[in-house]
């Protein structure tokens, strides 16, 4: 495990002792900022068949660390043996303060960036709290045997935190909550303390298939199944070389994820603003203009994604998503010069996106 005790770990508390701890567990974590926690077993069988299914189908793309793995993701004790007990927490993220989401995308001179990365880069803010956590169980019963993920190994983040009770999976594959939408991030705790198990909620989806409907590539290919090959935030975030033709029209403005299924869901009407100022819009990145950012130099793009998850991309990718916007973008002169600067980009894939981009504004 990653993180082992120096000194021998607590006995296992008894079945009163556990759900005394249990409690206590809840009120931290919802002091540190979490709007849920629940907490499940290691059994993921029934989410398995779905999990072997999609990388069958090659649905993971160029994701190979999604199969590589094996039976680690929906094994939680083969990841980390010992592990008895998953702590599933919900970490809401939408800003208060940004620019709503439709106007964005209705403005094809902007660009639209999905939600959870305007701010601080979530794997930081949501591994330092679990931390924080986890030392707090230690510093009130002693050392025990713990490893925390933020998005971050081979873990069933949605079938865990569903079990757990924290919400369903929608019919985008995305975990939803009646009283907070699904605007929100997953993070676990794999422990060997046998504390008790929360009872999963129920599903609320019925018969809306908005977010199949809403999909600008069709990714959601049928309820409950993504296509990641034609996801947006796959082809923006995950896939590093030249994105598919056929869908590079359908991005529009789209230049680092896609928020389209969160936006179109009814149940994100009771969507709660993010308290956790981390998550708050930096660099006005929530109503940007496509040309704009498409001239800053490597070290402008450096410094204001430093902390951001866009960092994680990096300049290169962000020039090919911006381009591809660009050429989705109406003509104009302010269009065609920030094109015609990176005609003899540096890059190959920057350059091929940037000359497909001119190729979509007529002479």
């Amino acid at each position: 495990m990653s993180h082992l005790p120096q000194h021998p770990s607590l006995p296992p508390p008894d079945a009163q002792q556990a759900q005394a701890m249990a409690v206590a567990i809840k009120e931290w974590a919802r002091a540190l900022g979490f709007a849920g926690i629940g907490i499940t077993d290691t059994d993921l069988s029934a989410a398995e068949p779905g999990l072997l299914d999609w990388l069958a189908k090659q649905y993971h793309g160029d994701m190979d660390y999604m199969a590589k793995h094996g039976s680690k993701r929906s094994r939680p004790a083969e990841l980390v043996p010992g592990t008895l007990r998953v702590i599933s927490v919900r970490l809401d993220y939408l800003p208060a303060d940004a620019e709503d989401g439709w106007q964005v995308l209705a403005n094809p001179n902007k660009a639209y960036i999905a939600r959870y990365a305007m701010g601080r880069d979530y794997h930081k803010v949501m591994r330092q709290k679990l931390q924080q956590l986890c030392t707090q169980i230690e510093e009130t019963y002693g050392a025990f045997e713990y490893r925390v993920f933020a998005d971050s190994a081979p873990v069933l983040e949605v079938a865990l935190a569903e079990k757990a009770g924290l919400g369903w999976r929608g019919k985008h594959t995305l975990l939803i909550h009646r009283q907070r939408g699904s605007w929100f991030f997953l993070g676990e705790i794999y422990t060997n303390l046998p504390l008790p198990v929360d009872a999963p909620t129920t599903a609320h989806c019925g018969s809306c298939n908005a977010c199949l409907d809403i999909c600008p590539t069709q990714a959601i290919v049928a309820p409950f199944e993504l296509d990641a090959r034609r996801c947006i935030s796959y082809l923006t975030i995950e896939h590093k070389g030249s994105i598919p033709l056929a869908l590079r029209p359908l991005i529009g403005n789209r230049v680092y994820g896609c928020d389209d299924c969160q936006l179109i869901c009814p149940w994100n009407k009771f969507a709660v603003p993010t308290q956790e100022s981390d998550f708050a819009v930096r660099n006005g990145l929530d109503s940007t203009d496509l040309v704009d950012c498409f001239y800053w130099t490597e070290a402008e793009f450096q410094a204001r994604m430093a902390g951001s998850a866009i960092y994680r991309i990096g300049y290169a990718q962000w020039l090919r998503n911006i381009a591809v916007g660009l050429g989705n973008a109406p003509t104009s002169e302010a269009v065609m010069s920030a094109l015609q600067s990176r005609l003899t980009d540096e890059n190959e894939t920057v350059r091929e996106h940037v000359n497909w981009a001119m190729a979509q504004h007529p002479k």
